[in-house]
């Protein structure tokens, strides 16, 4: 895959990689889901989410699933509770591991990752 080296075109592919894990989600489902998946995408502030939102019984589900941000012309993950973890979908479409930064990770472990620290 090409190297994708213009922080510009981050938030579409943001964008692109949480709606296909939504889709993934819901094709793979063997039955309906019993709650959404929301997705919330804020261009403005560069953050984007996807919850699980609704009620499992007399359970209320609100799940953040995965939460990335750009800053600093890099991609952060703040959340992510998916089984092969949104970072390998950046690295498959080109984003050098430099430019991805493993948000909820403390920032005294970051060094010993393949990812950016900040």
């Amino acid at each position: 895959m090409d190297r994708v080296t213009a922080p510009s075109v981050y938030p579409a592919l943001v964008k692109q990689a949480l709606q296909a894990y939504k889709a993934s989600v819901v094709q793979s489902a063997l039955q309906p889901l019993p709650y959404e998946l929301a997705l919330i995408f804020d261009d403005e502030h560069q953050q984007y989410i996807v919850r699980s939102i609704g009620w499992q019984k007399n359970k209320r589900i609100l799940t953040t699933i995965l939460h990335v941000a750009i800053r600093d012309g890099k991609i952060w993950i703040e959340e992510d509770w998916t089984e092969e973890g949104i970072a390998t979908y950046f690295l498959a479409h080109g984003v050098p591991n430099d430019q991805i930064v493993l948000g909820f990770q403390a920032p005294t472990m970051r060094p010993y990752t393949e990812f950016a620290v900040a």
